[in-house]
């Protein structure tokens, strides 16, 4: 492949032009090896008893693919120097593509596991849906989040390859829509193992994308009504559902690729010859998180009203095929649906759930269950029967129910899911999650790197992460951590330009660069954070901290449309960003930053430049966490609690080499009369703190803000602490009991940077050399081995 060749003639294309010429070529380049690939792991691998593992998403938060792909397939030095050569920058296609068609940690950790099993050689491919608009693209309005479509195709797709001969129909109780795939190639590096993600778009069917007889009428929205309801499907990624109406649209949503996959898993294996009967011999399917439960059903439909087996003989089949992998601790977050609901939507789905509801009930019963347990576990439960629980569906049904973590697995074993362990121990495993050391390490931080590189002697590191702990033996080398710094460095200036010119904002690259990017929600605590930065603005300016070494705390999250806490912590933080930044005796002591439209792309640059990595929900409510690891392997410390896969960091990596504070999940389980009223009263810092919720701080003239809605907002945020609402308790996240813990281990990292800054790099080298264990590799090479047995 000449690439040279290829951009002589770029001189006058845009940057999207430009991205998809490299694209179509590499494309064309991998054709052969993805189709033996297809070949080899579907008929072929059927034909010959062999496994293959199909994994089902709601979310595939897969990034730009260009960067990405070159490094897979070797490529990336021989492109720069075409386009070096060419006169353009090799940089040029950021502005392109950045598929965002997830909205946190589940779908970034989907989009790993299918990097690591196209590295390691295993037959996994994963299935979802082709959302035209993603999630949405953010941007800041007088300090509030606005949303707009993020058309992420709008300048072609030159990835993704549609199959119109796969299409295949799915039927609702009101409509029939097409679902037409298109496969994305998911390459392997250093292999000719190229798998596949086939996400579905929802169409109308053939003769009812345009009523011609409406249009002559004048009726013109009704000529097109088909069309907009079968594409309102892969429209947009999880509709506000605090109506009936988005409540259908996301049952549609997940019914609809979830019956397109299980269509084709059952095409692909009766294509082999085999008998049906055999289907869970050729084919595992893991359902990540509860949105792609409804499968198990539909699998079960087939097989009776298609295939002409018997109820009970489905239902085995089924159970031999599923796995469920929990993703929450919170027993509310666990996916229910009003059954009346379902039975509108899908009439006949509704009916296999109640036989797999009864079944289990008789089951139990014949296991000497008494009948207090059995309505506590009933799939189907509620007054008049009206709530279809899909966790527990897919804990019967399956055959292995995993956490993400050490602590949420046991979490899952003794809390949330105590009686169905108790039922099924031998179903629960545990597989920590994982992220792919190639866009992570290789791809965001190259000078690290290579650095990593020459110490080993070896790129081989890249796929087997737990090489890094050669580098231990450097952390008293003054001349390798002097390096290592530098390095960082120039990552954290790298950021600052690309900050300024994206947010118009100046940092100091000499700074502690203090970062907290993730998903907006309450548990995740950024209003902890910004609680901290409020505590330390006022003890500068009244003379209690002294010596402060300049920090800038970053931000980056996104917040559900319809959240409306969630916006207002958003629209609290930039209000703190902008107060700071008009005091001058302050405002070179403390920035704030809240990035706009954070994504993957984002998420490289954030990365490689942080100093420090804000883990710190509250203990026992995150499940793992995948951007602790992605810090951690870049060389930056965490300050957190001991929640989800922060536990094993510091187990990896040593506490001494991060900052830990707040209560443990056990504490907080056993606490008992937590008043935050009398806390705050008797502490005149952190009630000067809250106090900024209702009183002028944000509020003057000079604040920017118009209205009364940050004001009620931001009241409803105060007395939601303090007096709590009607579905929870006072300060139900700890934010308050936690605060004095979290600024001293702030103030500690603050005097740690400044005291004794080579110390403070050790510790970062140290958590590095310690990110071993949580590759995305070794994450699947579990599941491959003790669950999908591929």
């Amino acid at each position: 492949m000449n690439f040279t060749n290829i951009l002589k003639t770029t001189k006058n294309m845009n940057p999207h032009e430009i991205h998809n010429r490299i694209s179509d070529a590499v494309m064309q380049e991998i054709a052969a090896d993805w189709q033996e690939s297809k070949q080899k792991n579907g008929v072929c691998a059927a034909q010959a008893n062999e496994r293959r593992a199909c994994y089902l998403s709601m979310e595939f938060l897969m990034g730009r693919a260009v960067y990405n792909n070159l490094l897979c397939l070797g490529l990336t030095d021989e492109v720069k120097k075409a386009f070096e050569e060419a006169g353009v920058d090799f940089n040029i296609m950021e502005e392109t593509e950045d598929a965002a068609l997830g909205n946190g940690g589940l779908g970034r950790l989907a989009a790993c596991f299918l990097d690591s099993a196209a590295a390691q050689g295993y037959a996994l491919d994963g299935y979802g849906i082709r959302y035209k608009y993603g999630l949405f693209k953010q941007s800041f309005e007088n300090g509030f989040q606005k949303e707009a479509p993020d058309d992420w195709t709008k300048y072609g797709d030159p990835w993704s390859v549609r199959r119109d001969e796969e299409s295949v129909e799915i039927t609702y109780g009101d409509m029939t829509v097409k679902a037409v795939p298109y496969d994305m190639p998911i390459i392997g590096r250093g292999t000719k193992n190229i798998r596949t993600l086939r996400l579905w778009q929802a169409e109308p069917v053939s003769g009812k994308e345009f009523d011609f007889e409406a249009f002559d009428k004048g009726e013109y929205l009704k000529a097109s009504e088909n069309a907009v309801l079968a594409e309102n499907i892969s429209r947009c990624l999880y509709p506000n559902d605090s109506t009936r109406e988005g409540l259908k649209l996301r049952l549609r949503q997940e019914y609809f690729f979830s019956a397109a996959s299980v269509l084709d898993i059952i095409k692909k294996h009766k294509q082999s010859g085999k008998s049906i009967k055999e289907l869970h011999k050729t084919v595992s399917i893991q359902l990540n998180d509860t949105h792609p439960v409804v499968s198990i059903p539909e699998l079960i439909r087939i097989l009776v009203d298609n295939e002409k087996l018997d109820f009970s003989e489905a239902l085995d089949i089924s159970k031999k095929i599923f796995n469920y992998t929990n993703h929450t601790i919170m027993a509310e977050a666990l996916e229910k649906w009003d059954t009346g609901l379902v039975r509108e939507l899908l009439p006949r789905i509704y009916e296999i759930c109640l036989q797999i509801n009864e079944t289990f009930i008789s089951d139990m019963y014949i296991k000497g269950h008494d009948a207090a347990r059995i309505d506590r576990l009933r799939i189907i439960s509620g007054e008049n029967s009206n709530i279809l629980h899909m966790a527990r569906m897919a804990i019967y049904c399956s055959s292995a129910v995993n956490g993400v973590a050490e602590l949420h697995t046991e979490i899952l074993k003794t809390d949330v899911l105590k009686d169905w362990y108790e039922l099924y121990p031998e179903k629960f495993q545990n597989k920590t999650n994982g992220i792919t050391p190639r866009r992570w390490l290789k791809l965001c931080n190259p000078k690290l790197s290579e650095f990593i590189t020459e110490l080993i002697k070896s790129e081989d590191w890249a796929y087997n992460l737990d090489m890094l702990k050669e580098l231990r033996k450097y952390a008293d080398d003054q001349t390798i951590i002097t390096r290592f710094s530098e390095i960082k460095t120039q990552n954290k200036k790298a950021l600052a330009d690309y900050i300024k010119k994206a947010e118009g904002v100046e940092i100091n690259p000499d700074s502690i660069f203090d970062v907290q990017i993730k998903r907006l929600h309450e548990y995740k605590r950024q209003l902890l954070n910004a609680f901290s930065i409020l505590y330390l603005y006022f003890g500068i300016k009244e003379g209690r901290i002294k010596n402060f070494y300049p920090a800038t705390f970053i931000f980056g999250a996104k917040s559900a449309p319809a959240y409306t806490r969630a916006k207002g912590i958003i629209k609290y933080i930039n209000e703190i960003a902008a107060f700071i930044s008009r005091d001058p005796e302050v405002c070179d002591l403390i920035k704030v930053v809240f990035v706009q439209n954070y994504n993957v792309s984002y998420a490289e640059k954030l990365v490689s430049a942080a100093d420090v990595s804000e883990q710190i929900s509250t203990a026992g409510t995150e499940a793992s966490g995948t951007g602790n690891m992605k810090f951690m392997l870049n060389g930056t410390v965490t300050l957190g609690t001991l929640d989800g896969a922060n536990v094993e960091i510091v187990e990896e990596a040593g506490a001494e080499n991060n900052y830990i504070f707040g209560e443990t999940t056990e504490n907080l389980r056993n606490m008992q009369n937590y008043e935050p009223r009398k806390i705050a009263a008797s502490d005149e810092q952190m009630n000067r703190v809250l106090q900024t919720l209702i009183d002028d701080t944000f509020n003057t003239g000079n604040s920017g803000i118009s209205g009364n809605e940050a004001a009620r907002i931001f009241e409803e945020l105060y007395f939601s602490l303090l007096d709590g609402a009607s579905w929870h308790k006072p300060d139900h996240y700890y934010l308050l009991g936690d605060l004095n813990s979290y600024i001293n281990a702030k103030l500690q990292i603050n005097a740690d940077y400044r005291d004794n800054r080579n110390e403070f790099f050790k510790k970062c080298w140290l958590n590095m050399a310690g990110a071993g264990e949580f590759s995305s590799d070794r994450t699947i090479k579990d599941y491959a081995e003790n669950i999908w047995k591929i």
